[in-house]
Order: C-alpha cells, then sequence, then structure tokens
C-alpha cells in the first residue's frame, strides 16, 4: 500500500485574533508520508521568511533523498536510521540557510523559527523537532505529547520549580531555549514511534496548546477523529474563541491503515543473520 493511501492529513494555519501578520507555516507530502509545521519566532523581524525557509527547504530535501524504492531495498532498522538522518542533516541545512540570510540581510536580522517533522514509514513515525511546536498522538482515548519543548518553562517544570499549571498561567510560554536560524548550528530532537492503525497525530503551534488544555484537545480528537477536517477547524477556531493571542496552526494525520513496506527476499534474509 501507498503511504498515501493510509494516511488522511489535513491543515489549517490561522492568524489568531491579535497579530497582524501569520508567521506560521505549515507543509506537507503525503506521497512520501512527510508533514511539517514551523511557527516564525514572536518578536523577531522576518518570523514568516524563517518558517516558509525552514519547511521548504526540509521537505524538498528529504522528499528527494525518501521514496519507496530505496526503503525497499532497506531493512527496517536501516529506515529508521535513514530518516533520523535526513531529518538531521536537512534541518541543519536549512538551519544555516536561515542563519547566513539573517546575517547578510539587514530587515531579516535576528529571525528564527521552531520545526516539527514527522516523517511516516513502515508502521513508524521518525519525529524531529526544534522548539516548543508539539506533536501529541491520540490512540485509543489516550492523548500523549511526543515531544518534549525546548523552552525555559519546560526546564523549570523538570526541575520542580514550577508546576504544569502554574506554566499555563506564566508570563513566559514564548521563551524557547532551542530554535532554528538563531544560531550557526543547532541541535535537532529525534525520536522514532511506532504507529498503530487508528492513530491520530497532531502538530500544532503553540498558539493552539497555550490557548486550550491538552483534555480539550483530547475531547476535540476523539469527537472528530472521523473527519479529520472538521477537527482542524474547530481547534483552530477553539483557540481564537478562547483569545487567539497567537498564530495559531494545525496538522492532522490520522492512520487509516497499516503501512508496512515490501521487501524482497534478500533484504529479509540479510536481515535475519543480522540478528
Amino acid at each position: 500500500m501507498q503511504i498515501s493511501d493510509a494516511l488522511e492529513i489535513a491543515s489549517l494555519t490561522d492568524p489568531g485574533r491579535l497579530r497582524k501578520r501569520n508567521e506560521d507555516y505549515v507543509a506537507e507530502r503525503p506521497e512520501s508520508g512527510l508533514v511539517l509545521l514551523a511557527d516564525g519566532m514572536g518578536g523577531y523581524n522576518a518570523g514568516d521568511v524563517a518558517s516558509g525557509m525552514a519547511t521548504d527547504l526540509v521537505a524538498e530535501g528529504i522528499a528527494q533523498e525518501w521514496h519507496a524504492a530505496r526503503l525497499a531495498k532497506m531493512d527496517r532498522l536501516q529506515a529508521q536510521e535513514l530518516a533520523a538522518g535526513l531529518i538531521r542533516q536537512h534541518v541543519a541545512r536549512a538551519n544555516s540557510a536561515v542563519h547566513q540570510a539573517a546575517q547578510h540581510t539587514p530587515e531579516y536580522s535576528g529571525m528564527g523559527t521552531t520545526l516539527v517533522v514527522g516523517l511516516f514509514f513502515d508502521n513508524l513515525l521518525t519525529v524531529g523537532h526544534v522548539g516548543d511546536s508539539r506533536l501529541y498522538r491520540l490512540r485509543g482515548e489516550a492523548l500523549e505529547q511526543l515531544t518534549r519543548d525546548h523552552s525555559l518553562l519546560q526546564e523549570q517544570i523538570d526541575q520542580g520549580v514550577i508546576s504544569k499549571e502554574e506554566a499555563r498561567r506564566s508570563h513566559n510560554k514564548n521563551l524557547v531555549t532551542r530554535a532554528l536560524g538563531v544560531d550557526p548550528a543547532v541541535e535537532t530532537e529525534v525520536h522514532t514511534h511506532t504507529v498503530a492503525a487508528g492513530d491520530v497525530y497532531l502538530l500544532c503551534s503553540d498558539g493552539l496548546n497555550d490557548m486550550i488544555d491538552d483534555e480539550e484537545i483530547r475531547l476535540t480528537l476523539l469527537t472528530l477523529k472521523s473527519n479529520v477536517q472538521l477537527a482542524a477547524q474547530h481547534l483552530v477556531q477553539a483557540a481564537n474563541d478562547s483569545g487567539g493571542r497567537d498564530n495559531v496552526s494545525v496538522v492532522l494525520i490520522k492512520v487509516l491503515n497499516e503501512f508496512q513496506v515490501t521487501r524482497s527476499w534478500l533484504v529479509k534474509l540479510k536481515s535475519w543473520f543480522k540478528r
């Protein structure tokens, strides 16, 4: 089965109620199982330029090197290593391009962006992220945040300085500790997760989770998962109804069927001998 037939994808981005410009950017490549979301840094110049550059460069870079014929020649572990390597490679490439543009163009000085990338393959999902844009998974009735924010608030939560509820009321929500394009190099956090038919995955900018809590997100996905386009619209509307203080963007992916890679007997044999 082709990956595009196994996934139902819906995406939506909105400037929110208070911002004049939308600095979020979303992209999807269904034929590659690739989804991306970026949030141009608030308070920086040309955040929309940074988010657009990052998503375009990473999406095009990965799509050119990631295809079914190549995966069919690899075992599952090799495919996982390739997925993680390509995400790191092309995020680094995008980071360099955004940083150089900021250095050489005065009106772009200081621009940056968060980024979350999801690559679906072989009943797996490899996720790479920088900053505080998130990826959630709804499995059954349970919602789980699969990414960990690179932010000052998350560090304070980890250290026990503040609780999650206190973090929601904090005025320091936008202080990220890692962002793409701000420095000459950036570390991308990458993890791989198993995927099951019926899962629903959500990529979002902080304009969503700062406005509505995880329980409301869970109930929305649980109620509307049969129609991911409607679910995306409802999430954005809920964020705006709660104040819409920032741009809000979502990408929803519903897993319709399993999508295991079909491999030749020779690849399977080689994989067996590696055990």
